[in-house]
């Protein structure tokens, strides 16, 4: 069955075409018309009709109070409509009437009337019938966009992650506290975040002004609502919805995804000009909406879910973002309740990558020649370089090791030494290449990648090494730099509506394919035996940590990872190591595994 929604342009005719997405629109109206030459009531009535001057028209008929009100809801209801009236010439005690409306579509429709003069022949007799013979006292001429709501958001299988629905407000009269109570007891069993107090805090805050207490689901309706229409002061508006598939599914990235398909219902939209009566409705014109596919996305329903779980588990504000390397699709972007509450972090929040980072240090070191996997290097408990003091986590020590090993086991020292041989420029450069640091307009997809200073050498240069000081990066662009390091080394486009690709601010050359074995075969050596081991049942893993230092608190924790053709981060703020993130993300890879 085909669903269409009428979106009336100006005042809404029917409480069933009240809608989330009407549009209000001004009314403009055409200052030109074809007027007898006598310049009788009728030439003025028509005058004062195209100027949009509903008192003048109406004073000059033999019922002005009607007339003012007929004539305002036609104004109103047409809203861009642009009308325009022409008075033919001729005489007689009764005339027709043409009417052009002239939609925002650009279509043009043409109506007939009839019009009359009043007994003694100064004004003209009011009827609705001057506007169109088919319109009754308490009618109006009404414009409407019509949309088509049958094509669901679907994941990159074509399996449904939104789709529009009908759903209810449960909504709570003005000033009514008393009414708090008998609701959050039914609403609490669909819902227990609903209290009472919450309600009634709600209602005193604004006692002029009714409170919407939640929105439900039929399904999630239906046993409550018999209880619900018991409670006086309590009203149940049914409306339409885009809502997800399940319930329990969400993603940081349903709110610009919504906005998206309710472009493309806009692009396809019709249109309808009807006459609309109390005991009716006649149509004047139309086009009915183009058809529409589903929206296709690049995401994964399986991975989401398996996202949603891992950072469910976790108390602390937590994110996983996953994208496909090959595409450059994003696969799941999941937050729990507590990093929800910040906005959308997993997309655009920015925080000290900590050793994460070092991904991009150690690729700028062997593109530099400054040293190559095998290189042995000192990896001392503490190193001073340039001026700063650098620790291993806990001070371990491992003497003089290959850069390979340094890196699987995290050494913050080994990456500082690194870093007096690189120029200003290398971390950034490096970074670019892997897509971290770069801006990308996404359709239906808002991101900020990270920043990556240039560093003279000093202090800020042998902080930022290791992730830290003004080293800034979202778990989205965490992802984005692995993904395209799993890419070959080449800077990978995002996207979330299938074939519509990001475009970039810059086009950085890729990294050197001899830097990407390596840094690939160091990462899954970390994976191995290093500081990700516990996920070393994971076959084809490969990964870095990450703990940040940052002032006045708890670190974060980070583990960037790839397996297949899935490139992956898990980020937990607050975390105070990176093992948690490891962790989580292990449930994150073996949920989507198992479904």
């Amino acid at each position: 069955m085909t669903s269409y929604l009428h979106t009336p342009r100006g005042r809404q005719r029917r409480a069933a075409a009240a809608s989330a997405l009407a549009v209000t629109a001004a009314l403009v109206l055409s200052g030109c018309s074809v007027f007898g030459s006598d310049d009788g009531p009728m030439d003025r009535f028509a005058a004062a009709f195209n100027k949009g001057d509903v008192a003048a028209a109406a004073e000059l008929t033999t019922d002005p109070a009607a007339a003012q009100e007929t004539l305002q809801a036609v104004f109103d209801g047409i809203g861009g409509t642009e009308a325009h009236m022409d008075t033919p010439d001729g005489d007689g005690a009764e005339l027709p009437t043409g009417f052009d409306w002239k939609v925002p579509a650009g279509e043009t429709v043409h109506t007939e009337g009839t019009i009359a003069l009043g007994p003694d022949g100064s004004r003209v007799q009011w009827s609705p019938q001057i506007i169109d013979a088919r319109l009754q006292p308490g009618g109006a001429v009404v414009y409407s966009d019509v949309r088509r709501f049958t094509a669901p958001i679907v994941d990159r299988s074509g399996t449904e992650l939104m789709h529009w629905a009908p759903v209810t407000q449960v909504v709570v009269d003005a000033g009514n506290l008393a009414a708090a109570g008998p609701v959050a007891d039914a609403v609490s069993t669909v819902e227990p975040s609903v209290t009472a107090g919450q309600i009634q805090d709600a209602v005193a805050a604004d006692p002029a002004a009714p409170y919407t207490v939640i929105t439900l689901r039929d399904e999630d309706l239906d046993p409550i609502r018999g209880a619900l229409e018991a409670v006086d002061g309590v009203q149940l508006i049914e409306q339409g919805k885009l809502i997800t598939a399940g319930k329990n599914l969400d993603s940081p990235v349903f709110g610009e995804l919504s906005e998206y398909w309710r472009g493309k219902l806009d692009e396809g939209a019709g249109w309808s000009l009807t006459v609309s009566n109390p005991d009716g409705d006649a149509q004047i014109g139309g086009q009915a909406p183009a058809p529409l596919d589903a929206v296709r996305t690049t995401m994964d329903v399986t991975m989401q879910a398996a996202a949603q779980r891992a950072v469910g588990a976790r108390a602390e504000p937590a994110v996983i973002v996953a994208m496909s390397p090959q595409t450059g699709g994003v696969l799941a972007v999941a937050q729990n309740d507590a990093a929800r509450k910040q906005g959308s972090i997993a997309l655009t929040g920015l925080f000290p990558p900590g050793s994460t980072f070092k991904t991009v240090t150690t690729s700028a070191a062997l593109q530099a020649g400054v040293a190559a996997p095998d290189t042995v290097l000192p990896c001392p408990a503490r190193v001073t370089v340039d001026g700063r003091s650098i620790p291993n986590d806990d001070d371990f020590d491992l003497g003089d090791v290959p850069l390979h090993t340094a890196f699987a086991q995290s050494c913050n020292t080994t990456q500082a030494i690194m870093s007096a041989d690189l120029g200003p420029t290398a971390m950034r450069d490096t970074a670019a290449s892997l897509g971290f640091g770069v801006d990308f307009v996404t359709p239906a997809l808002t991101t900020v990648t990270g920043t990556v200073p240039v560093t003279e050498p000093g202090p800020a240069r042998v902080e930022a090494a290791i992730g830290q000081g003004t080293v800034t990066a979202s778990p989205f662009g965490m992802t984005e730099m692995v993904a395209s390091l799993a890419n070959g080394g080449r800077m990978v486009l995002p996207m979330l509506v299938e074939g519509e690709p990001a475009t970039a601010n810059s086009e950085p050359g890729p990294l050197e394919p001899a830097t990407v074995d390596a840094v690939r075969a160091m990462m899954r050596e970390a994976v191995q035996s290093g500081t990700a081991r516990s996920l070393s049942d994971i076959d084809g893993l490969g990964g870095k940590t990450g703990t940040a230092e940052v002032a006045g608190g708890p670190a974060h924790g980070w583990f960037a990872g790839i397996r297949g053709d899935v490139a992956f981060t898990a980020f937990i703020e607050g975390a105070d190591s990176s093992g948690p993130a490891v962790t989580m993300a292990g449930d994150f890879l073996r949920g989507a595994q198992n479904g």
